[in-house]
């Protein structure tokens, strides 16, 4: 059967459903004459006839029963399944699935979605903790959250937080016993806690700038990570200089656990971004996910 005949399988089922041309004609929209010819040509296509037509009343043959009780369970389940596939236009649900670094899910995404997704109860959203750089689309992702510089030019990009800055710290225990580098260049003689880049895989050179000048220093030390939450344990256990976000570190120099280092050479970071392929349906789940996470400068 050719594909164009489905739909006409349609008519012949209102029609056979409404005994009446004119009554099917009305409800589908078409013109009478046109529903009688193609019935007609489905039939001959078909080589059975499907209908019986009096002047009074039209009713199925045995074959045209058959063929509609057959159409109309299934029809029905199509149209119920198309029906609950367009409450997605309005209501948020589904599962949105997300990649981000640890740093960005603890200072800026899981604070904002916490006290608002419980609201909407048949958004599933999953969190992918990776310090790495993702192709969102080869992995399945529907957005990632990285730092504006990191972001792919051909993505929608939306800001999700502000700009933030980078610190060394280490404790006093530590400090006691080594002295306080007065530049960068001075850490290549202290024991500093490194960090591995999982997408590149080597180690994270240091970044510092000041009055115009940028500066990476590679560091040594006993101890590697590819997070920076372990890295501010092991500052604290004098284990040496940490480089790490300074929203980590805020209540532990404000007591005096850890002691702010080159203060004056710490530089600020573009913020993080959710970003997206252009291509990718706003599906309402994911809409309320980007607007909840949207960063409003007060």
């Amino acid at each position: 059967m050719a594909r164009e005949d489905f739909n006409n399988l349609l008519w012949f089922l209102a029609v056979a459903e409404e005994r009446s041309f004119t009554r099917a004609a009305a409800k589908l929209g078409i013109a009478q004459s046109t529903l009688s010819h193609t019935i007609k040509g489905l039939e001959s296509r078909m080589g059975i006839r499907l209908l019986t037509r009096t002047t009074r009343n039209v009713a199925p043959t045995e074959a045209g029963e058959r063929l509609r009780q057959s159409l109309a369970p299934r029809v029905a389940e199509i149209e119920a399944e198309i029906a609950a596939l367009m409450e997605f236009r309005d209501k948020p649900a589904g599962t949105v699935r997300i990649t981000l670094s640890d740093h960005a899910l603890e200072s800026v995404v899981w604070p904002k979605l916490r006290p608002v997704l419980s609201a909407y109860p048949d958004i599933k959203l999953e969190l992918s903790i990776d310090n790495g750089l993702r192709n969102i689309v080869e992995d399945g992702f529907d957005a990632g959250i990285r730092l504006g510089e990191s972001v792919e030019k051909d993505m929608i990009a939306v800001r999700v937080g502000p700009d933030w800055r980078m610190v060394a710290v280490a404790s006093p225990r530590y400090l006691a016993a080594h002295p306080v580098p007065d530049h960068p260049q001075d850490l290549i003689g202290h024991d500093c806690i490194n960090m591995r880049q999982a997408t590149a895989g080597g180690l994270y050179a240091w970044e510092f700038a000041k009055d115009g000048k940028d500066l990476r220093v590679r560091v040594e030390g006993q101890f590697t990570f590819n997070s920076s939450y372990p890295m501010v344990d092991a500052a604290l256990n004098g284990y040496g200089i940490a480089y790490v976000p300074e929203s980590l570190v805020v209540e532990q120099v404000a007591d005096g656990r850890l002691i702010l280092l080159l203060d004056d050479w710490s530089p600020s970071f573009e913020g993080y971004y959710i970003y997206y392929p252009s291509r990718r349906q706003n599906l309402p789940a994911f809409e309320v996910v980007v607007d909840t996470l949207r960063y409003r400068d007060a």
